[in-house]
């Protein structure tokens, strides 16, 4: 009998890594990881729909492809950083601004 090898992630069509059988990407789980520092344990547990197996073959998909997904990372928090200069200041921001409670 062979040995079945199971990897809990696949690629969609757009190259996107996804957790099998969940609506999860690898990228939420890694930024659990690198954001917060939680273990495997702390991200199944705040997660529970993910298996621990799924947990560490994203983490594990994460330490084959680093600088790629930490350069999707770098790309998205740009695109936050352009949204939120876009924007401006919120309604609240103002009047938090104008009560003294804001720098």
């Amino acid at each position: 009998m062979g040995i079945v090898i199971e990897s809990h992630v696949h690629l969609d069509d757009n190259s996107v890594a996804w957790i099998d059988d969940t609506n999860t990407k690898v990228i939420e789980v890694v930024l659990d990881h690198l954001a917060y520092g939680w273990s495997p344990e702390e991200i199944h547990f705040q997660h529970p729909h993910l298996f621990l197996a799924q947990i560490h073959a994203a983490l594990s998909y994460y330490h084959d492809h680093q600088a790629d997904l930490d350069a999707e990372i770098q790309c998205q928090l740009a695109e936050v950083e352009t949204l939120k200069t876009q924007a401006g200041e919120s309604p609240i921001q103002k009047r938090l601004k104008e009560l003294g409670k804001l720098p």
